[in-house]
């Protein structure tokens, strides 16, 4: 048996394991029958998801024991279910496993975290997204697992849940299933196209029996946001925030979002200018600090919308007069505390007030210095402390103000 990219010594020693059967499972699965490697997102680095119907750390000790001194350069048990991720190097061949018990999962609220037990390999297979990813292949006899049509979907290439609540209890599916449609050219299967609107059309929905429909629970929110993250920063995201929104699928995030047709111009001007792409998305929701707040986005993600809902109010304002503002006042309001270039980028990303004076601040006037520097008004006489920094800024107001707006 070979596997693209993977070292025929390590499936030699995953075949012949002393444990007992091991099954490659999931993504490495499907792209082996598509004839690509599997790669990890973050890392670029092959990687391989393993099961097996015992303790996945008794595994890893056989391994280490078949592998010798120094083939595993660093192991990591998660969670209360002992899956252990693995970094290996074979003469040189970086690979990364993730060895997993067989488990099966029940969500008793929908898109909440599921209850986890231990199962079958079956049971595994079974809790997956799509059938494509719900294949797997016996390491031992080279046999391959396909219980719910998997490479039938691989050929007719199209994705396909599992089952018909697969959106309710975790929507974040319709989020893997835009980067594999994106990523492999893929199409959402007629059904499961059916199911996403029904599903959808009720969002957000009662979480728990009587209760009203509110807002996600916060495990949604995480999982939404990390999601998200490989979609922007992974995968060719403009088809698949395309198929996110065909599916009306941006309605898990905001429904003003899901009406957006200028998030392509933001996120295209955002990836221009720098910006994180997902702070270019979510200012487009009716609360962009709602919906960062509920995804939990980074701290200084959080602040920049913050800063440019502040300018934006105080551009709404009208300050400065766009008829009458000078370099001068420009420099005022953006370098005031609690604004910051990312801010300024953010307001021109989302067409914020004037672009031209904007534009030039964050490309010309907040980079020009007084024409003297400290040292030479030093030397001119000029004391220490207050009276240095009035000189500065005022030097700096006089060159400001030969500035063309």
């Amino acid at each position: 048996m070979e596997i693209p990219g993977i070292s025929p010594a390590l499936l030699e020693v995953l075949g012949h394991s002393s444990f007992g059967p091991v099954a490659l499972v999931g993504g490495a699965v499907r792209d082996l029958l598509l004839h690509r490697v599997h790669n990890d997102p973050w890392r670029g680095l092959p990687d391989l998801d393993l099961v097996v119907e015992g303790p996945a750390p008794a595994l890893v000790q056989a391994l280490q024991e078949q592998l010798g001194p120094g083939v595993i350069q660093r192991s990591q048990e998660h969670g209360a279910y002992g899956t252990v991720e693995l970094e290996l190097n074979l003469a040189g061949e970086p690979v990364l496993l993730d060895v997993a018990t067989a488990r099966r999962e029940a969500y008793p609220v929908p898109a909440e975290n599921p209850l986890v037990s231990f199962g079958s390999l079956a049971d595994d297979l079974a809790r997956r997204d799509f059938s494509i990813n719900a294949m797997a292949l016996d390491l031992a006899s080279g046999a391959l697992l396909d219980p719910h049509g998997g490479q039938q979907d691989l050929e007719r290439r199209q994705l396909r849940f599992l089952h018909s609540g697969s959106v309710r209890d975790d929507p974040t599916r319709l989020v893997r299933g835009a980067r594999y449609a994106a990523r492999l050219g893929f199409v959402l299967e007629p059904s499961s196209t059916e199911q996403a609107r029904i599903t959808l059309d009720t969002w957000p929905w009662p979480w728990r029996p009587g209760d009203p429909p509110s807002q996600a629970p916060a495990a949604l929110g995480t999982r939404l946001r990390m999601e998200l993250a490989l979609l922007l920063e992974h995968e060719p995201w403009v088809g698949a925030l395309q198929a996110l929104q065909q599916w009306g699928a941006f309605r898990l995030l905001d429904a003003t979002l899901q009406a957006d047709r200028a998030w392509l111009w933001r996120l295209r001007w955002a990836e221009r200018l720098g910006l994180p792409l997902v702070v270019a998305l979510v200012a487009g929701a009716s609360d962009p600090l709602a919906l960062a707040e509920r995804l939990q986005l980074p701290h200084r993600q959080h602040r920049v919308l913050l800063q440019w809902l502040a300018l934006r109010g105080r551009l709404r304002a009208g300050f400065p007069p766009p008829a009458r503002g000078s370099a001068e006042q420009w420099c005022a309001l953006l370098e005031a505390p609690g604004c910051s270039a990312a801010a300024v980028a953010l307001a021109l990303v989302c067409g914020t007030g004037p672009r031209r004076p904007l534009l030039r601040w964050l490309l010309r006037w907040r980079f020009l210095k007084a024409q003297r520097s400290a040292t030479e008004l030093l030397a001119a006489g000029v004391c220490r402390g207050p009276e240095l920094g009035r000189q500065l800024r005022a030097l700096r107001a006089e060159r400001l103000r030969q500035e063309r707006v």
